[in-house]
């Protein structure tokens, strides 16, 4: 093991692993020292750490998935800080993470091959700001609230919402939305140009520099393909966004049901009714009772509605009436109004903080949550089915959603050292994001793919789109240094793989006495294989890396004995319960 693992040290392309871990990499000491000066070069000795607190920092988000934290995290301050350091690492051949305010639910911050994390929070500027055409370009260091506060004098406001102040380019990242997107829509409705910096440093402007135009026909849509690519294809950098003027008044009410069906058949005919409702939010009933006692409030523990109304006096009084009609006829109760500035500021705080109240339920336990998206005529059935699921296996789940545009959540409690639970609640969510995917629906609604999902993208979208995203990311990123380990397409290429290892396996069962024997044809993926005692060498063969929560398997490129070969493929790893 002790000599597997020096093999293993000078095999594969990336830095030592600074504090003495179990990763492994290629360049000797002298190389990393020379490739951090590099980095000090650009940023200076504070816009660069190698600290285990600091790693280990941007390492993690807010999801149950466990800390992978980067060899080195830089900080740059400006695009062309970002450029210089991209342009090291492409060099290099090494992993970037980039990293805003850690409050992803999916994982997709961590290092899965250590690298490089390029902390954006230093690029916190409001660079252009057009009040007459209501938009503003932020750097990603710019946060929604943040970026509201500044907004305070003009008027105008940025309104997609997601609960957490997260980094807005983080937010296009991940295509986030939130409780406004039912009348303002999501981050994708809301972004009009990028400034990306691409895996080899080059700075891309999706819609052209500069340019800001409410709308556009011309070429490809380079701005939506990068909004939702959660770091695998480049650096957000900039954000022009759209600016919305603020309403000239704003309320809010509560409304309790006897039962889901009513609550969510309330939604739905209130959309079809057309009234422009600001906001609208499902809480079931263990979500509405963990509110109350997390928050000190006293709402009727049952299937509860959160709705806001935005508008003139007159339009809201309208709104008004027809919701209030609907609700009482699917048997709602009163409305407790939320009318002034506080009592709102409370009332919604309540709903942003279930996160909080769902984890206070079950101290000592962990949360995840998981979310998917469904057409809103299929929302009753869903969430009816779900509730009833999750009775059915005895899983701690607050169900809460953006019902308006038919995106839920369910907020699961589970103590992670009990296996019969964590089994239990994986095959529930499997089962949730399959029943999603069964109404034509999607297994995300605004959390993104993360760790989590990558398997359920393929039955999503079939394979001919993933192939479309793998010739994307091979353009983009052909090198695979972007966020690696959370590519769209690398379980299919790993699919792919695997069978043509065990054709040529199967051709050639003997050791191999050649790098590549004649009967084998050339590979389609830099694959090949070694068997003990062959060192002739060849130019990749298989070996094995495996850690606390991830088992896969890399191409090296070194010529060492190593035992029979694995049929693996690198492109496979099983992410850990914890």
């Amino acid at each position: 093991m002790t000599l597997f693992r020096l093999v293993l040290r000078f095999a594969s392309p990336r830095l030592p692993f600074i504090c003495g871990g179990c990763r492994t990499y290629s360049a000797q000491t002298g190389a990393v020292e020379r490739v951090i000066s590099s980095f000090r070069s650009v940023s200076g000795d504070e816009g660069v750490s190698v600290g285990l607190a600091v790693r280990e920092q941007h390492g993690r988000d807010e999801s149950v998935h466990s800390c992978r934290p980067p060899d080195v995290v830089v900080f740059p301050r400006s695009v062309e800080e970002v450029s210089a350091l991209a342009k090291i690492c492409h060099h290099h051949q090494l992993p970037i993470i980039p990293f805003g305010t850690g409050t992803g639910l999916e994982g997709g911050v961590g290092a899965l091959k250590g690298g490089v994390c390029f902390s954006l929070r230093k690029m916190e500027q409001v660079l252009d700001l057009h009040e007459e055409d209501f938009d503003v370009t932020v750097e990603p260091g710019v946060t929604r609230k943040s970026l509201n506060s500044y907004l305070r004098d003009t008027g105008l406001w940025f309104p997609v919402d997601p609960g957490a102040d997260a980094s807005l380019c983080g937010m296009a990242a991940t295509s986030a939305s939130g409780t406004n997107a039912v009348r303002y829509g999501t981050m994708r409705e809301n972004v009009l140009n990028l400034e990306v910096v691409l895996a080899d440093g080059t700075i891309l402007h999706t819609a052209g520099k500069g340019r800001r135009p409410r709308k556009t026909s011309a070429g490809y849509n380079l701005t939506n393909l990068f909004v939702g690519s959660e770091g695998t294809l480049g650096i957000i950098t900039k954000a022009t966004l759209r600016l919305y003027g603020i309403p000239e008044s704003m309320v809010s009410a509560v409304c309790s049901f006897p039962s889901v069906q009513s609550a969510v058949d309330s939604t739905v005919q209130i959309l079809q009714a057309g009234v422009p409702i600001a906001r609208i939010e499902f809480l079931d009933d263990v979500m509405i009772n963990a509110c109350n006692r997390f928050n000190n409030l006293s709402y009727a523990v049952t299937p509860t509605l959160f709705l806001e109304f935005h508008g003139s006096s007159k339009s809201m009084e309208e709104q008004v009436s027809i919701t209030e009609e609907i609700t009482r006829d699917n048997g709602g109760s009163d409305f407790a109004w939320a009318e002034d500035e506080e009592t709102r500021s409370r009332l919604w705080k309540a709903r942003h903080d279930a996160w909080y109240a769902a984890l206070a339920l079950r101290p000592g336990c962990k949360a995840y949550s998981t979310d998917v998206c469904v057409p809103i005529s299929r929302l009753p059935q869903i969430i009816v089915e779900t509730k009833e699921d999750l009775i059915r296996n005895n899983i701690t789940g607050p169900i809460a959603g953006h019902v308006g545009d038919g995106n839920f959540h369910c907020l699961i409690v589970l103590d992670p050292n009990d296996p019969d639970e964590v089994q239990r609640v994986h095959s529930f969510t499997e089962r949730l994001a399959r029943r999603a995917l069964a109404m034509d629906g999607t297994c995300t609604g605004e959390h993104g793919i993360g760790l989590g999902k990558r398997d359920l993208l393929k039955e999503e979208v079939g394979p001919l789109a993933i192939e479309v995203m793998q010739g994307l990311k091979a353009t983009l990123d052909p090198k695979k240094l972007m966020n690696p380990g959370k590519d769209r397409y690398g379980l299919w290429i790993g699919l792919q793989s695997v069978v043509y290892i065990l054709l040529v396996y199967r051709m050639c069962p003997a050791p191999f006495s050649s790098p590549r024997p004649l009967c084998c044809p050339r590979p389609l993926f830099p694959i090949s294989f070694r068997t003990q005692g062959d060192r002739t060498g060849s130019k990749c063969r298989l070996n094995t890396h495996v850690d606390k929560n991830t088992e896969y398997v890399e191409g090296a490129r070194k010529r060492d004995v190593f035992p029979k070969p694995e049929i693996r493929c690198w492109w496979f790893w099983r992410e850990g319960a914890g």
